[in-house]
């Protein structure tokens, strides 16, 4: 698991002739940080200014994993832990969505989107996100697993309304699913390019501008293997901070296969 991390900061401290070794070398021989230099200098080169770059990325992944986790927890606590009518038609629609791929579902997504006016607007990238099926179908899982009735009723029985009933008990004993969750949606939004649904460059994210400098060509290798690191810093440290609480929450809910 290690490896490829260590690689790809081994490749962003090499120089470029270095880069083109054939066989290639796994690791720098003379390190430089020239390919960060590099990095920044055409960052701060950008007629968009490179912090409005990052202000967008940080405001989708920030505001549309937030929106997921509690929709999904909502959603998966009235499923798992309520009886209505048509219960389990919906989660049976949940579990069909999760055999679509993105690229089925892509024409009629722009079209819905299209149709409430969200192009071209932050809103077409987060509410959208809110919904992902996948977070759905394992907090509904999970809870299912871990979370008796009985607690439940206890609480209840003691007066409890139901919000306090989610958010003081349910929510503190899911803690490892939503965790996961958490980096699951961070890993998605954040990663996230140049998205159909965004035109304006005032309002396309990071991954998108670094894309723009590997255009360039051979010639920015170098800078490109900054970029990729630089990208990689988020999702990682927040994998590292929630890993045992992902392996948890994956056998719970049975997909660890």
């Amino acid at each position: 698991m290690v490896l490829p991390m260590v690689y790809a900061i081994s490749n962003s401290l090499k120089p470029l002739e270095e880069i083109w070794y054939f066989p290639p070398r796994f690791f720098v021989r003379n390190p430089t940080l020239k390919n960060f230099r590099d990095l920044f200098r055409i960052m701060s080169e950008s007629w968009v200014p490179f912090s409005r770059y990052i202000f967008n990325t940080f405001l989708i992944t920030g505001v549309g994993t937030f929106g997921h986790v509690v929709l999904a927890s909502l959603c998966a606590y009235a499923l798992s832990k309520h009886d209505f009518p048509g219960k389990n038609l919906m989660f049976s629609m949940v579990v069909l969505s999760l055999m679509f791929s993105g690229v089925v579902t892509q024409i009629p997504n722009f079209i819905i989107v299209a149709k409430l006016g969200w192009i071209d607007s932050y809103k077409a990238i987060i509410i959208p996100a809110f919904g992902s099926s996948l977070g759905l179908y394992l907090m509904k899982q999970f809870m299912e697993q871990m979370i008796p009735d009985s607690v439940l009723e206890s609480a209840r029985m003691d007066g409890a309304h139901e919000w306090k009933v989610f958010w003081k008990i349910v929510m503190p004993l899911v803690k490892p699913a939503w965790l996961t969750l958490t980096i699951f949606s961070i890993q998605g939004l954040w990663g996230m390019g140049a998205n159909k649904f965004i035109q304006s460059e005032e309002l396309k994210t990071l991954n998108y501008a670094l894309s723009q400098i590997l255009a360039g060509g051979i010639a920015r290798a170098g800078t490109g293997s900054a970029a990729a690191v630089l990208m990689m810093i988020v999702p990682i440290v927040a994998f590292i901070i929630t890993q045992s609480n992902v392996i948890e929450t994956m056998s719970t809910s049975g997909m660890k296969d």
